[in-house]
């Protein structure tokens, strides 16, 4: 019995994928990007930056990090207050130390109950990535539309208020979107989202949106917490990290990027500081490292010839 001709019919048939959102462009096949001054390797710091309410939601779902006990649950609340009390202050005199620029990720809601903080992140010179309105502000596809583009808008309109500048990038809380979040974030104006993990340079999305992957393995939270390796196997990694990419970079007389995820109440703990500002000097006193912000590796790759 012959297979029926239907089943060799498919309209969307084409080289790479089935769809549309970006195109397929395996990174050994693309034009090399160059990053200002010749520099290699582009160390972008993304600090999440987030308000937990005391009781949880889980419509769409709970995120990762939230409350956990019977409620009030303090021990967690408290730890993740921790975050934005004194972590946080940590990691902006240890930037500060080496003259680094970084993306803050920020719930709307600390820039409602902690405006200084916002403050003190724009006069250091970083950037400030919208995060959702707080950790409750989560996104999937059973969110209605238009709840989805009321979040997204409310998040974009405080931090704009209290900072005094739009943000330019989206994060999504657990790296969550919907069907509909790409062309949401383009309407609301956004130049650019860290959700997607599926590369380790910019790329364009159908929509024009660009995708500026934040990775997730090389996180504070993947290798410290869930993983429970120690703060000195994470700066390892990180350096071995840079090397690769920095060899690869080489090779292919292109620029690459190393994306590096920190939590302020998971790696600006006192025991944790010390190696982690031994690994800011280590990068620093590397003459291909550019310290950059998110907007800036958007800027670059937007002027590739």
């Amino acid at each position: 019995m012959s297979l029926d001709p239907f089943y060799l019919t498919y309209p969307k048939r084409a080289v790479g994928y089935d769809h549309g959102l970006y195109d397929y462009a395996p990174l050994a096949q693309r034009a090399p990007v160059q990053w200002p001054e010749g520099k290699r390797v582009a160390v972008w710091f993304t600090v999440s930056l987030e308000w937990f309410p005391i009781t949880p939601s889980d419509t769409p779902f709970r995120a990762p990090g939230h409350m956990q006990t019977a409620y009030p649950d303090y021990r967690h609340y408290t730890a993740r207050d921790y975050g934005t009390r004194v972590g946080f202050y940590r990691l902006l005199d240890a930037f500060a130390k080496v003259g680094a620029k970084v993306s803050v990720a920020t719930n709307a809601a600390i820039a409602q109950r902690y405006p200084q903080i916002i403050a003190d992140i724009i006069c250091a010179g970083h950037e400030i990535i919208a995060h959702s309105t707080d950790m409750n502000g989560t996104i999937a596809s059973t969110l209605p539309v238009e709840q989805e583009r009321a979040l997204i808008a409310e998040s974009l309109a405080t931090l704009e208020k209290v900072s005094g500048t739009r943000p330019r990038g989206w994060h999504s809380i657990a790296r969550s979107q919907s069907f509909a979040t790409l062309d949401l974030l383009k309407e609301a104006g956004l130049d650019y989202c860290v959700d997607w993990v599926n590369d380790e340079m910019p790329y364009a999305f159908g929509n024009g949106l660009v995708s500026i992957p934040l990775n997730h393995e090389l996180s504070d939270r993947q290798i410290i917490n869930v993983q429970q390796q120690s703060v000195d196997s994470y700066a390892t990694q990180v350096l071995d990290a840079y090397d690769w990419l920095k060899a690869e970079g080489e090779a292919a007389h292109s620029g690459r990027m190393l994306p590096l995820h920190l939590t302020p109440y998971i790696i600006g703990l006192p025991y944790r500081m010390d190696a982690f500002e031994a690994l800011l000097a280590e990068l620093a006193a590397r003459p291909d490292t550019w310290f950059a912000r998110g907007a800036d590796i958007l800027d670059a790759y937007r002027t590739k010839p």
